[in-house]
C-alpha cells in the first residue's frame, strides 16, 4: 500500500511561494506588459509562393539582412507557400519584401500572391474578445463546479486557475515572448488541463468523505492527493514530453505556444495540490457540506 504523503504539512510554505510567484508575475505584467503580436496590434500580411519548398530559416535570415527584423515567417498550406507578417501598412510592402528576397541571391524566386493589412482596431477587437472568452470560461467553470460538487470546490478551482493564468502571463511578460492567437489558445488549453487535474483530486476527496468517516479534512486531502499522485505524475510527464517535442522541433512559430503550455502544465500540477486543496481547508469543508438539503414535505391542509 502506498504510504500517505503529508502534502498539507508544508502548506504554509507553499502559500508563501504562491504569493511570491503571483506578485512577481503581476509586477512583470504591469511593469513590462505583454508583447502583443501582429494578431493584436495590426500589421501587414504577405503571402509568397516559391517554385520549390521554402527554407523558413533562410527566409528569416534574408529578411533580417534586408532590415525587416520584426517579420514573422511561417508556412501556409503547401511547403512552397509562406506567410510573412510584419508591422506597417504600406501597400507596396509586399513587393518590397519580394524584391529584398530576390536581391539576397536566392536561387528559389518568390512571387507575391496577396498582401493584406490588419488594422489596429481589428487587433484590439481580437484582444478584447480573447480576454472576454477567458473570463466567460472561468465563469462557466465556476458555475459547473458549484452544481457538480459544492460552491467551496468551485472557489478552490477558480483561485487555482487564476493563479495558473497569472503566472503564465507573468513569465511571458518577463521574457517578452510574443503573445499572439496561438499563445492565447495555449492559455485556454491550460485552463482545461489544470481544471481536469483539480477535479480528479476533488472527486477523490469527496469519495473519501464517505469512506474515511473519522479522518480530518487535512488527513482526507493528504490521502486523496497521494492516491491520485501516480495518475497526476503520469499525465504531467506525458504532457511535458509532448510539449518538449514542440519546443525543440516546432520552430519559432510554436515557441510561444510551447512555452506557455510548459509553464501552465507545471503551474497547474502545483496549484491542484497546494492552492485548490488549501482553499478547501480555509473554507472549512466538511462532510455536512456534501449532504444534499432535505426538501420539506408539503403539509396537507385539506379537511
Amino acid at each position: 500500500m502506498l504510504r500517505t504523503i503529508n502534502f498539507m504539512g508544508v502548506r504554509n510554505v507553499a502559500f508563501a511561494v504562491t504569493v511570491l510567484l503571483t506578485l512577481l508575475a503581476l509586477f512583470s505584467w504591469f511593469q513590462k506588459g505583454l508583447n502583443f503580436g501582429l494578431d493584436f496590434t495590426g500589421g501587414t500580411l504577405i503571402e509568397l509562393a516559391y517554385e520549390r519548398p521554402a527554407d523558413l530559416g533562410k527566409v528569416r535570415e534574408q529578411l533580417v539582412e534586408a532590415g525587416y527584423k520584426d517579420a514573422v515567417v511561417q508556412n501556409f498550406g503547401a511547403t512552397t507557400d509562406i506567410v510573412v507578417r510584419m508591422p506597417g501598412d504600406d501597400p507596396q510592402l509586399g513587393n518590397e519584401v519580394a524584391d529584398a528576397l530576390r536581391k539576397s541571391g536566392s536561387d528559389n524566386p518568390a512571387v507575391v500572391k496577396r498582401v493584406e493589412f490588419v488594422g489596429p482596431q481589428v487587433g484590439e477587437e481580437l484582444r478584447d474578445q480573447g480576454g472576454l472568452g477567458m473570463l466567460l470560461a472561468l465563469g462557466g467553470i465556476m458555475i459547473y463546479l458549484a452544481f457538480r460538487f459544492q460552491w467551496k470546490f468551485a472557489v478552490g478551482a477558480i483561485v487555482s486557475l487564476i493563479h495558473d493564468v497569472v503566472v503564465t502571463l507573468g513569465i511571458l511578460s518577463f521574457f517578452q515572448i510574443t503573445f499572439d492567437l496561438t499563445v492565447l489558445a495555449a492559455v485556454l488549453a491550460i485552463i482545461g488541463y489544470s481544471l481536469n487535474d483539480t477535479i480528479v483530486v476533488f472527486d477523490r476527496v469527496r469519495e473519501n468523505f464517505r469512506v474515511l468517516r473519522k479522518a480530518s479534512l487535512i488527513e482526507n486531502i493528504n490521502i486523496s492527493t497521494t492516491q491520485t499522485l501516480l495518475r497526476t505524475v503520469a499525465t504531467s510527464v506525458s504532457t511535458l514530453l509532448a510539449i518538449g517535442a514542440l519546443l525543440v522541433f516546432g520552430g519559432d512559430n510554436l515557441f510561444g505556444f510551447s512555452v506557455a503550455l510548459l509553464v501552465g502544465v507545471l503551474a497547474g500540477t502545483y496549484s491542484s495540490i497546494y492552492i485548490a486543496n488549501v482553499m478547501l481547508i480555509w473554507l472549512n469543508l466538511s462532510s455536512e457540506d456534501l449532504i444534499p438539503p432535505v426538501k420539506a414535505e408539503g403539509v396537507d391542509d385539506r379537511p
